[in-house]
């Protein structure tokens, strides 16, 4: 009886139909006068006789209650503008936070409006405004659940504060909004307001949040007529002077001098096509100003995923994004465009000769770039990116005269995407194709693809209110290039075609091409409170994505279920409260089980605004086809692990959060990892944050792989047990002087040690217990002298075989000081300093005081840079 009650109310709660919210709509007014000042007064006349409107609800924490503070907002047009006015009325208008921030960084009070003006129910414009200023526009693309804070559109607002709270009055050209011609507009429309001191979101147009979909609930706006679109066109010329300083290397002539100088000169554009396609335009693109990426040693065989940084790829990113898994789990970033693959560090290294020095590029230049992105009122999605890189040559010079390699090829990057729009946004196609295509003309680059195509379609459908969802994919790739490089790409660590105990693939070093495919298939429920989700998925051996895209690992098939419960409404200490568990298992195409798994995690808001989250997984034992880099698979024993963490208010001026994990394998001894992080953050002022990030790592592992060896027709996997320290800290310090005026710091001072000890090779990787699966050096065995291991395997007092001293310390510090200001709306003026410092030894004892001495005693190398764009446009 008591199961039926249970099946009941679950079953409830799965097939409730939400009740339906009036929908609301806001007339606006035309005026024909531009007599309106952008001030944040509100005190002209034509705002005196605007439709203002109020009756806001709150969204979050108490959805549908009253807010604690009203707001009136009101809506007027001409031929080429909007004009939105908001008073955010507050009684403790003291208490209104006006923190300073950089644009889409926005902190404090905030109030804006989100425009739907192609009114598809899936496309947001969205315009906030702080408080103090500080402008956050972004655009939101299927049905809210993607947000591109890219986007930065050319729009005035100014602010004030009164005795009744705060206003802002935004002026926005129709130029930067898309819409269909005709007599009468119709748009989508919501107003919100966000009240810092309370955390309390509130809309005009009611909305809840249990219901799957954030565009579809909104309002819509009407009154607009006798407008026209109006396209584009924004060019920005900029220049670029440089300076280099680093330390003197008398024999390296490269860094004789000690410095280097440069100017260089390049142009962005942007321009409207038609009502609905833009054109994004790069030439020889700058990216100097872009923040570096964090430190890191990486001993295993998955390639580490950084984020896109550079404005250009950024923009506009959810239009080309095609990604080979639904969520956000560990896989969620791969996907077949990844876009820096163009303009990477050259692949190619020379090789040099004894007192031979080369000149590398750190990056291959973009000679130039175009996107075309848009949507049209019919529902066609559009996503065209082009792409040319340079051929890169080293200088080498020795004591010969100088010379030339080519280390990167010219290359060309095409992606394309398109999706379609049906029934009123619940459905829609697409389809993804990209083509990289490289000029080759050195046999020392054959190792590259000449080619390499993906293409891949995708169908999502959503019902009962948008609460279920289908999403279902199938992807393809080949590659071409010569013999060597198409066995290289069988051989890589991904794939591992010359595996001895894989049967179901075949290492074949005549092929000169190379195909695969793979596959996603998700059903859901996303609205209410109970959310769950089936997911089955699959990579195919010879898939290969990683010319253009990003795929860590192929040869899977992905099963994997999920669920989670949601408390929206606070309720005795809790503000808000979520659970979640899922259960995973992957297998390769030869049909074995590879990681079967589990996962339970929390988190969970009080009324205090402090908060607390925890997750804990649980695996069996794995089978790892890439651990022996080409040799068999390694069965690995399963693991636990605990991560958890703890948040005050950060609303406050001094905040932090708390956060450490613990995973330790099944068997004792075989692996042991922790990690402590804290993040501090303290605001003195309204225009200062400095964030402080510490954190330690301490991985131990019993098999780490070391190299492999060939020995008396047999291969040699050694391996060792490493005892393995990092220690990082991200400084960050923002002062804002205007909205428009940023100093932004960050500094990143990072150690990693690595001590191997107790080397062994394997002898039977998957043996039921760990100590068969190896052999032990013994000490009569094993022999260090300057740093190389010699090995005596057959015990007859000679070295078989030898290999370097793999212990690392590896120390680096970055900086970036970043001075910007917006002199006026989309012109700009960079002041930058970049340092780097970096040294590395095969010592891997961790001595924190020592370690810290030796990175500062690095002679740095300094990049001073300053960048002026004009916007000419309209």
């Amino acid at each position: 009886m008591k199961i039926a009650v249970v099946v009941v109310f679950f079953l409830s709660v799965i097939f409730a139909s939400a009740q339906e919210i009036e929908k609301k709509n806001y007339y606006s007014k035309r005026i024909n006068d531009l007599n309106l000042t952008i001030d944040g007064y509100l005190d002209e006349t034509e705002w005196q006789t605007a439709h203002w409107k109020n009756q806001f609800t709150q969204y979050e924490p108490s959805e549908g209650k009253s807010p604690h503070q009203q707001t009136e907002f009101a809506i007027l047009y001409d031929e080429n503008n909007l004009y939105v006015g908001i008073k955010a009325l507050d009684k403790s208008p003291d208490s209104i936070s006006m923190r300073l921030t950089r644009r889409d960084e926005t902190d404090g009070d905030l109030a804006g409006v989100i425009f739907d003006s192609y009114h598809d129910k899936r496309t947001g414009f969205a315009f906030i405004v702080s408080a103090a200023g500080v402008k956050s526009d972004f655009i939101q693309s299927n049905d809210g659940d993607n947000e591109d804070s890219t986007w930065d559109p050319i729009w005035w607002v100014k602010t004030s504060k009164n005795s009744e709270g705060w206003k802002a009055e935004m002026r926005i050209p129709l130029t930067q909004l898309r819409f269909e011609e005709g007599d009468e507009q119709v748009w989508g429309l919501q107003v919100l307001r966000f009240i810092f001191r309370k955390e309390e979101l509130s809309t005009w147009q009611p909305m809840k949040r249990d219901v799957s979909g954030f565009v579809s609930q909104f309002g819509t706006m009407s009154g607009i007529s006798g407008i026209k679109p109006k396209n584009t066109l924004d060019v920005m010329p900029y220049v670029v002077a440089r300076a280099e300083r680093f330390e003197k290397e008398s024999e390296n002539p490269f860094r004789e001098s000690g410095k280097k100088n440069g100017l260089d000169i390049g142009l962005d554009a942007k321009l409207g096509l038609t009502n609905y396609l833009t054109l994004d335009l790069t030439i020889n693109p700058d990216f100097g100003q872009v923040e570096a990426d964090p430190s890191e040693v990486n001993l295993s065989t998955f390639e580490t995923f950084f984020e896109e940084k550079r404005p250009f790829f950024i923009e506009g990113k959810n239009i080309l994004s095609y990604r080979l898994n639904w969520g956000d789990g560990d896989q969620s970033a791969e996907g077949l465009f990844y876009s820096r693959r163009i303009g990477r560090r050259p692949q190619y290294c020379p090789e040099l000769e004894d007192e031979e020095y080369a000149e590398v590029p750190d990056f291959t230049k973009i000679i130039g770039a175009a996107k075309i992105t848009g949507k049209t009122k019919k529902g066609w999605s559009i996503g065209i990116l082009e792409s040319v890189t340079a051929e890169e040559n080293a200088k080498i010079k020795g004591i010969a005269d100088g010379k030339k390699q080519v280390v990167e090829p010219l290359s060309n990057f095409f992606v394309t995407r398109i999706q379609k729009d049906f029934n009123e946004g619940n459905t829609y196609i697409g389809g993804m194709i990209t083509a990289v295509n490289r000029t080759i003309n050195d046999p020392h680059l054959e190792f590259l693809h000449k080619s390499a195509y993906t293409g891949g379609m995708d169908f999502v459908h959503k019902w009962n209110n948008k609460n279920w969802m289908i999403d279902a994919g199938f992807f393809f790739s080949k590659v071409n290039g010569t013999e060597e490089a198409i066995t290289a790409t069988q051989k890589s660590y991904i794939r591992n075609f010359q595996r001895p105990d894989a049967d179901y693939m075949k290492l074949d070093t005549t092929r000169t091409s190379l195909s695969g495919y793979g596959g996603k298939f998700t059903i859901g429920k996303l609205g209410g409170n109970l959310k769950f989700a089936a997911l089955f998925s699959w990579k195919s051996p010879g898939l290969e994505l990683n010319d253009i895209g990003y795929a860590q690992q192929v040869d899977q098939i992905l099963q994997a279920f999920w669920m989670g419960y949601r408390i929206y409404e606070p309720f005795s200490i809790f503000r808000q409260v979520s659970l979640n568990i899922n259960q995973h298992t992957v297998y390769d195409f030869g049909g074995n089980l590879l990681a079967p798994g589990g996962n339970i995690n929390g988190y969970l808001q009080f009324k205090n605004y402090w908060g607390t989250f925890f997750s804990t997984n649980i695996s069996g034992n794995q089978l790892s086809n890439s651990a022996l880099r080409g040799g068999p698979a390694l069965k690995i024993p399963g693991y636990k692990n605990f991560y958890s963490g703890i948040f005050t208010n950060q609303q406050k001026k001094l905040s932090f959060e708390l956060n450490t994990g613990f995973n330790a394998s099944n068997v004792k001894g075989y692996r042991n990892i922790s990690n402590y992080n804290i993040s501090i953050g303290y605001r003195p002022t309204q225009t200062l944050l400095i964030s402080l990030s510490p954190g330690l790592n301490n991985y131990k592992d019993d098999m780490q792989y070391v190299t492999q060896i060939d020995y008396s027709n047999k291969k040699r996997y050694i391996f060792a047990h490493i005892d393995r320290k990092t220690l990082s800290m991200s400084l960050r310090m923002n002062y804002n002087i205007t909205p428009d005026l940023t100093i932004q710091y960050w500094g990143q001072p990072f150690i990693a040690t690595g001590k191997y000890i107790d080397f062994k090779y394997i002898t039977k990787s998957k043996a039921n217990k760990v100590i068969d699966r190896y052999h032990l050096y013994a000490s009569n065995e094993i022999v260090l002298n300057s740093d190389t291991y010699f090995i005596d395997d057959n015990k007859n007092g000679s070295a078989d075989y030898s290999f370097d001293k793999p212990d690392f310390n590896v120390k680096e510090f970055l900086s970036n000081l970043v001075v910007r200001w917006e002199y006026r709306p989309g012109s700009t003026v960079f002041l930058v300093w970049s340092q780097n410092r970096n040294n590395s030894v095969n010592n891997g004892t961790f001595n924190f005081s020592h370690d810290i001495n030796g990175l500062f005693d690095v002679k740095a190398n300094n990049i001073f840079l300053i960048k002026f764009s004009y916007r000419l446009g309209r």
